[in-house]
């Protein structure tokens, strides 16, 4: 059984070694990686020791294995995940400047990412949090369809829906994935996005109008903002508070956002202060970017409990 259940891409990363390489100049390339949001997500909840799986899928290959191999390794039930004879696992080849920005070449719309068998979640007693990336939404509607379909049976069952909007926006054709979010944010009882994607789902043009704007919907319990390197803000329909960031040496910034989602969840699960689900999540967010590949973080209760009490004893 799982605690977080995530249905989203799976894929793997093919990386230049270091910054300042452009994808159009022949050069290394360091990889493959396991990655996708969802699968950073889910890896990072079962390295914070919680029960968690992921539904999704990939080809029989040796990208497919291997990226179940380790998210199986880090403890996430892989039994959902499809495992496909017709299509391959999906791909980006990603690269990264020196001012923080990257560029991707993604090989997912002919890949097994979207080819997925929906489970039957009703006898998941354990289940407390349905996750949802944004990521997932956009490029086949088929799959966001059941995303909201297997959203809906976890709503049912009592289950709580987070939702980390990270959506590129301007990349949306199909205008009914703005319906979908729609459905997915009025049954979000956690929000984890950016200043921009916060605005943009709620209409509004400035953070303190859609913060307010956002509780509205009573479902809502907490918004994780996340400002990158400036921390992240936790509000409440009470109060609000700054949470800071921990000063690693950058290796790769990949999935942070991914790994911080995982921790704050992960201080849900065990009941925690917000303000110590708000460390967590910066700790975890941290340890993914002191590695070199989106899931290479070494992340870990006991890894994530010392960074924090170190911070409080300087």
């Amino acid at each position: 059984m799982a605690e977080v259940i995530c249905m989203g891409d799976i894929l793997v990363e093919i990386m230049r070694p270091e910054a300042g390489i452009p994808l159009n100049r022949e050069g290394y390339f360091r990889g493959p990686f396991p990655s996708g949001a969802p699968a950073i997500f889910i890896d990072t909840v079962a390295k914070m020791d919680h029960t968690a799986a992921i539904i999704g899928g990939v080809g029989d290959d040796d990208f497919g294995h291997y990226t179940i191999d380790r998210m199986r390794a880090d403890g996430v039930d892989c039994r959902f995940i499809h495992l496909s004879d017709r299509l391959s696992t999906g791909c980006a080849f990603v690269t990264y400047f020196e001012d923080g920005s990257r560029k991707f070449i993604f090989h997912m719309g002919n890949s097994a990412a979207a080819e997925v068998d929906i489970p039957d979640i009703s006898d998941m007693d354990d289940l407390k949090y349905f996750h949802i990336m944004g990521t997932s939404l956009a490029d086949n509607p088929k799959f966001a369809d059941g995303i909201v379909g297997l959203m809906r049976a976890a709503v049912k069952k009592g289950a709580k829906v987070s939702f980390d909007p990270n959506l590129r926006f301007e990349l949306i054709r199909d205008r009914r994935v703005y319906e979908i979010i729609d459905e997915i944010v009025g049954n979000t009882a956690v929000l984890l996005p950016g200043k921009e994607e916060l605005m943009i789902i709620t209409g509004e043009d400035s953070v303190e109008k859609a913060i307010k704007k956002a509780f509205e919907n009573p479902v809502l319990e907490v918004i994780a903002l996340k400002n990158g390197s400036k921390g992240s803000i936790i509000y409440t329909r009470e109060n609000s508070f700054e949470s800071d960031i921990y000063t690693i040496d950058v290796a790769d910034a990949t999935g942070a956002g991914d790994s911080y989602a995982g921790g704050f969840i992960a201080g849900l699960l065990e009941n925690r202060h917000l303000e110590e689900c708000a460390k967590m999540a910066a700790a975890c967010g941290a340890l993914n970017c002191a590695a070199f590949g989106p899931m290479e973080g070494k992340i870990s209760p006991e890894i994530v409990w010392k960074m924090i009490e170190e911070r409080e004893t300087e």
